[in-house]
C-alpha cells in the first residue's frame, strides 16, 4: 500500500471509490514481495504494481469488478514454470493478490494512516482476506504501537489479531497471518494480511571519506535513511555528503549511543564504519556490538582487521562479539573504487538480509589480500 498511498489517498479525500490491489502471499520466484500494491481508479487508470507486468491486465479487470460490485476478491495467479509464458506470470512464482474497494466509507481510517506514515509513526493495517462467511472479508484493523481501531470481526479474534499485529509491526515485518475462523490460535479458515508500514530503516555511515560518499548513495538507493557521522566539521559537510539524509558532526560512539538511547535504533539498523583510524572506529564498534543490529561491517586492509581486532580485544571484547563484525567488510568482488567497494558491501548486507548465496564470498570469511592482482588478461599480441 505504502507505494501508492499518496494516489491512494488523493482519490479518497475526493470522495472517489478505488480498488487496491495487494500482493498478500508469493510462493517460489514471485516477481514482488508482499505488500507490493496496485489501484485502479474509477476513472479507468492503473498505478502501482503487483508483478512487474505479468498479471497487471487481469488485475486491472479484477479491479473493475470489485468497484462494479463492491465484493472484494482473494484471487491467485501463477503456474508451472512450464507453463508460464502461457498465463503470463513469467517467473513460474505464484502470488495471491486481494483486491478490495477503498473509500471513506469502506476506510474511514486511511487519512489517519496516511497522517502516521508522513510522521513517521509505525502503523500496520490488518485485512481479512479469507474467511468462510463472506460478510467478513474485507473487514480491518488499523495498529499502532499504543491504540488501535476497526475489528475483524470479534472481540477474541481482534485480542488474537491485535497481539499478532503488534509484534509484526515492531518487527516491520509485513506478512499474512493464519487463524481459525475466530481467531483461534489453532486451526485454519481466517487468513489476515498485515501490511506493516514503518519509517524507512537506518544506514549510519561513520567516516566522512569517500568511500562514505559511495556509500550514502547506494544507501539511499536501496531505501535507507542515511546518516553520515564524523568529528572532523572540515569533512562532514553536506556538500560532500549530497546524497545523505542527515550529515552529524559528533564523536561516532557518542552519536550512536545518544541514538540508542533515544530508541532509535532498531534491528533494521545497518552500520558501516569506515574511518580507518582506531581511535573513532574502536570506540563506536564497542558501542555498537551492544545493540541489536542488522550489520555491522567495519572497513580495512587485513592488516587494519587485525591491528583493529587486538584492540577490540583488549578493550573487553569477546570472540563471540567479534564474529558479529563483517570485517574486513563486503563481499569479495575484488571492488577497488569507492563506487565498486559500495557494491561489495550493499552486495553483503543484501545476502545477509535474505540468506542469498553470495555469503560465500564475503571477505571477513576469506583469507590473504582483499584486493587480488588484476584478473584482467593482457591482449594478445596481433600476428603479422
Amino acid at each position: 500500500m505504502r507505494e501508492v498511498l499518496d494516489e491512494l489517498v488523493g482519490q479518497w479525500r475526493e470522495g472517489k471509490s478505488t480498488a487496491l490491489g495487494t500482493v498478500v502471499s508469493t510462493y517460489r520466484s514471485a516477481p514482488r514481495p508482499a505488500g507490493a500494491s496496485m489501484l485502479v481508479t474509477s476513472d479507468e487508470r492503473a498505478v502501482g504494481s503487483v508483478s512487474g507486468g505479468c498479471v497487471e491486465g487481469a488485475v486491472f479487470e479484477l479491479g473493475q469488478q470489485v468497484l462494479a460490485d463492491n465484493t472484494p476478491v482473494l484471487q491467485r495467479y501463477g503456474v508451472s514454470d512450464d507453463d508460464a509464458f502461457a498465463v503470463g506470470l513469467t517467473c513460474g512464482g505464484i502470488i495471491d493478490v486481494f483486491v478490495e474497494k477503498v473509500d471513506p466509507v469502506t476506510f474511514p481510517e486511511l487519512d489517519d494512516v496516511a497522517a502516521s506514515v508522513t510522521k513517521k509513526e509505525p502503523v500496520a493495517v490488518a485485512t481479512v482476506v479469507a474467511h468462510p462467511d463472506v460478510e467478513r472479508l474485507g473487514l480491518r484493523m488499523v495498529v499502532w504501537m499504543d491504540r488501535h481501531t476497526g475489528t475483524v470481526g470479534s472481540t477474541q479474534a481482534d485480542e488474537a489479531v491485535l497481539e499478532d499485529v503488534r509484534g509484526a509491526l515492531a518487527a516491520g515485518r509485513t506478512a499474512t497471518l493464519h487463524y481459525g475462523p475466530d481467531g483461534q490460535r489453532r486451526g485454519e479458515g481466517m487468513d489476515v494480511f498485515v501490511n506493516a508500514m514503518q519509517p524507512p530503516p537506518r544506514m549510519l555511515v561513520f567516516g566522512a571519506i569517500d568511500f562514505a560518499a559511495a556509500m550514502a548513495r547506494i544507501g539511499v538507493f536501496l531505501g535507507y535513511h542515511v546518516t553520515v557521522c564524523d568529528a572532523r566539521p572540515v569533512f562532514a559537510t553536506k556538500s560532500r555528503f549530497p546524497d545523505a539524509h542527515e550529515v552529524v558532526v559528533n564523536w561516532p560512539h557518542r552519536y550512536l549511543k545518544a541514538e540508542a538511547e533515544a530508541q532509535r535504533i532498531d534491528p533494521r539498523t545497518v552500520v558501516t564504519v569506515l574511518t580507518h583510524d582506531p581511535k573513532f572506529d574502536v570506540p563506536v564498534i564497542v558501542e555498537a556490538l551492544k545493540l541489536d543490529l542488522a550489520y555491522l561491517g567495519a572497513m580495512g586492509s587485513r592488516r587494519t582487521h587485525n591491528d583493529r581486532t587486538r584492540r577490540l580485544r583488549e578493550a573487553g571484547v569477546t570472540d563471540e562479539q567479534l564474529a558479529k563484525i563483517a570485517s574486513p567488510i563486503g563481499l569479495d568482488l575484488g571492488a577497488r573504487t569507492p563506487e565498486e567497494t559500495a557494491v561489495s558491501i550493499a552486495g553483503e548486507i543484501i545476502s545477509l538480509r535474505w540468506g542469498g548465496g553470495a555469503t560465500q564470498t564475503r571477505l571477513s570469511d576469506a583469507e590473504g589480500p582483499i584486493h587480488g592482482s588484476n584478473p584482467i588478461a593482457e591482449p594478445e599480441p596481433v600476428k603479422a
